[in-house]
């Protein structure tokens, strides 16, 4: 077997062969034989069954052994002739040719490495920018928000009927026709009104109520609502109103900007520090997300050259294509897999923007560690965490669904990627 290596480019070499077929026979003579030393078949005494009996059984499967055996010598002659190791390559092998005739099979398989990113330069790639300020009026709103949302709820002085913004205490039960459903009930419920978190028409139905004022309310249940009993359902409530609250007149002293921040040493001072540095956090992030870090990926995926590896590309296409494909109607889907045009479009709608993806996560991985910088498996737990707990959701369970999705990968090297910007902006102070 005559086995070629064509360098295409620094992250894909190219091996080409022809395995004759006499090779191939050879190959399955010998596996015959071995499989003849280990099996018992009727008629004959154990491990002497002649190659010829397991050649008519197991035709099949030993031609596909020795194949795989070729193909696999083959591939270890060329990382031999190119210098390289089963390590270097990234994903499986490709196969751009596997055509099967008489005198034996022609192969062309194609290999991706890893590829060398030059690192240098690369600050410059940060854009200039002006650090965000915040003045004495956004501090007094967020101020006036923080002590509003921290004031007492107290009953209402004066009898009025329930408003947006009032906290209503009332006893409700909810029934599908004539029957009450279960979880559909509950005495002295406080609901503020008006912050959406009952069922659409809820709370609506409420506003106008007064105290002691019984009232049948008429909603539809949200067709994605978590209850499959109760998805789409026409549903009455029975309420009654039992008191208002509303918030009391807060001040803002000492000791609330303590009971807000939970700090015995917090002052009225240290408090609106407080509050100016989380404003400027908050812009910054905001500036950040939607200018610095795109910004910074374009100019460091044009300023540096590399070769990226095809398989790698196509994969990202595969996944662009399959995220594309979550938005289409089903009618669009079948067009498009039994038109193998419109698939190769579709797929090169995408390229581009593969292309660019995977050229900035190998620039992002070579760039982090030339700055020695990388992210644990705790980080990554510790952000899904607190991840988990913002959204209300079980934070072990939304570990486990990123593990059983394989998207770990993804969210470490978002991670990494903030990590080596964050550098990049310190930098550019200095």
């Amino acid at each position: 077997m005559n086995v070629t290596t064509t360098k295409l480019n620094d992250a894909n070499i190219l091996v080409s062969a022809t395995i004759p077929q006499s090779d191939i026979d050879a190959r399955i003579d010998t596996l015959a034989a071995q499989t003849g030393k280990q099996i018992k078949l009727d008629g004959f005494r154990k491990g002497r069954v002649p190659a010829h009996a397991v050649k008519k059984l197991y035709g099949e499967k030993l031609t596909e052994d020795a194949e795989g055996e070729a193909i696999r010598d083959m591939l270890t002659e060329a990382y031999a002739q190119a210098e390289i190791q089963q390590g270097d390559v990234l994903g499986d092998p490709m196969f751009k040719k596997y055509d099967k005739g008489e005198a034996g099979i022609d192969v062309e398989i194609q290999l991706c490495l890893r590829p060398t990113v030059e690192a240098e330069g690369y600050t410059s790639a940060v854009p200039s920018y002006d650090e965000p300020t915040v003045n004495a009026e956004e501090i007094q709103e967020r101020a006036d928000t923080l002590v509003a949302q921290a004031a007492p709820l107290v009953e209402l002085a004066e009898a009025r009927p329930l408003a947006q913004g009032d906290v209503a205490v009332f006893d409700f039960e909810g029934f599908l026709g004539d029957e009450p459903f279960e979880g559909g009930k509950a005495d002295n419920y406080e609901l503020e009104i008006g912050s959406g978190q009952f069922i659409p028409g809820f709370e609506e139905g409420m506003e106008g109520m007064t105290i002691g004022e019984a009232k049948r309310i008429t909603v539809t249940f949200p067709e994605d609502y978590q209850a499959e009993n109760l998805k789409g359902q026409e549903a009455v409530f029975a309420v009654t109103l039992n008191t208002i609250k509303v918030k009391a007149p807060a001040t803002l002293d000492d000791a609330l900007a303590q009971a807000i921040t939970k700090d015995e040493n917090a002052t009225v001072e240290s408090f609106t520090q407080g509050i100016e540095e989380q404003l400027k956090a908050e812009k910054f992030s905001k500036l950040y997300n939607e200018e610095l870090k795109p910004a910074i990926t374009e100019a460091l995926v044009e300023s540096i050259a590399l070769d990226l590896p095809e398989n790698i590309v196509e994969q990202e296409i595969d996944n662009l294509v399959n995220q594309k494909a979550q938005s289409m109607t089903r009618e669009e889907i079948e067009a498009i897999q039994g038109d193998e045009a419109k698939l190769n479009a579709l797929r090169d709608e995408v390229r581009e923007d593969a292309t660019t993806s995977v050229k900035a996560t190998f620039i992002i991985d070579a760039l982090a560690t030339k700055e020695q910088i990388s992210v644990s498996d705790d980080e990554v737990n510790q952000t899904l965490y607190y991840e988990a707990l913002m959204a209300g959701q079980d934070p072990e369970e939304l570990i486990k669904y990123y593990t059983k999705n394989n998207l770990i990968p993804a969210v470490k090297m978002s991670m990494l990627e903030d990590k080596l910007y964050s550098r990049l902006l310190d930098l550019d102070k200095q």
